[in-house]
């Protein structure tokens, strides 16, 4: 299953259980635009494991809410709460070993 647009309105409950993986990015970024087929490769691969997708022009309150001022960030929540981050362009296997060290 490929990531879920999320918003203002379903986020916590997107993020209540489990791992979610949020990739906060926007349109006209290319580093975003790099990262998105490695986040949609990874949302197939890895099991038991939800991917998200912020985008920052249209939610910028949740933006605010967790301080991205550099896209694209990946953050990493657990039951609701942020665990790990990172930011910028990362390879498909730095992302799966900060996913998987947060299971």
């Amino acid at each position: 299953m490929g990531p879920v647009t999320l918003t203002k309105a379903n986020f916590s409950s997107e993020t209540a259980k489990g791992i979610t993986v949020v990739d906060f990015w926007a349109s006209w970024c290319g580093p975003c635009r790099r990262m998105a087929p490695v986040i949609d490769e990874l949302a197939e691969e890895l099991e038991g494991v939800k991917f998200g997708k912020v985008n920052v022009d249209e939610e910028p309150e949740l933006s605010d809410r967790y301080g991205i001022e550099v896209i694209p960030t990946l953050l990493v929540f657990k039951d609701g709460k942020t665990v790990e981050g990172a930011s910028g362009v990362m390879p498909k296997e730095s992302l799966r070993a900060m996913v998987e060290r947060n299971k």
